[in-house]
């Protein structure tokens, strides 16, 4: 089964510009989880949710195809991090209380996940998956990252993109599907940082690669013009979709 790992490259930044997810997320997965002795944080990356399961579950399994993520992870005694495929994975069968998919769902084979998270979780047991679009800020900003996207960056998205923009709301799994709350993610940003994000984008990395230079040249002096001051530290808003599934009680 082959991995498409577009990560690796940018595995230092993906760890300090990642935004971090809601607390009330992980608060909501694991109150709907059966127990609390074992989540699978599957294509963790550099572990943002694994660390945050933690605060919830006596252990977590962080999984990733990529070493370099894994290397670029917090350490925690309750986690443990493996280098494996979400589809493919070294858990028992019947083990996890609770399995989550975190802006990754669309680089998996879905069927051959579906099957291995039926192996794994417990009866009862949860699988969590969100996403989040692109960024909301200030209309101008807003302007400038959207050309950056869409008109500079357009071709180098992956297929697989599409299914981050449509919320997931194609994927279909054989499980209960539950009603969920809404979930807002946001961070207060520098320019740089927000600068250090869009460099964790995958199609910035593949434009660099095949193109020759990072493509936030072609936008810098318009997004530092609507920015303003580089210190000032804007409100950045991503849109979350999160969808659950439960696994039957047999």
């Amino acid at each position: 089964m082959s991995f498409k790992d577009y990560f690796s490259g940018v595995a230092a930044g993906y760890s300090t510009y990642r935004p971090g997810y809601p607390i009330g997320l992980f608060e909501f997965l694991a109150a709907g989880s059966p127990g609390h002795e074992l989540a699978w944080d599957c294509a963790t990356g550099s572990g943002q949710a694994a660390t945050m399961l933690a605060a919830h579950f006596d252990r977590v399994v962080a999984t990733d195809g990529s070493q370099a993520q894994l290397d670029a992870a917090e350490l925690r005694d309750s986690i443990e991090y493996r280098q494996e495929l979400a589809e493919k994975s070294s858990l028992d069968d019947r083990s996890a209380d609770l399995v989550t998919v975190g802006q990754a769902l669309h680089w998996f084979d879905l069927a051959a996940f579906e099957t291995e998270v039926a192996r794994v979780l417990k009866p009862g047991g949860l699988l969590a998956a969100w996403s989040y679009a692109v960024l909301k800020s200030e209309a101008d900003i807003d302007a400038v990252i959207d050309r950056l996207y869409d008109d500079i960056l357009g071709e180098f998205w992956s297929h697989e993109r599409r299914m981050v923009e449509e919320g997931y709301q194609s994927v279909v799994f054989g499980l209960e599907e539950l009603s969920v709350p809404v979930f807002a993610m946001q961070a207060e940003w520098t320019l740089a940082q927000l600068a250090g994000y869009l460099s964790t984008w995958s199609a910035s990395k593949r434009y660099e690669e095949t193109q020759g230079e990072n493509p936030l040249l072609l936008v810098g002096d318009d997004l530092q013009k609507a920015w303003g001051d580089p210190e000032r530290k804007q409100l950045i808003r991503w849109p979350l979709t999160l969808r659950v599934w439960r696994k039957g009680a047999q």
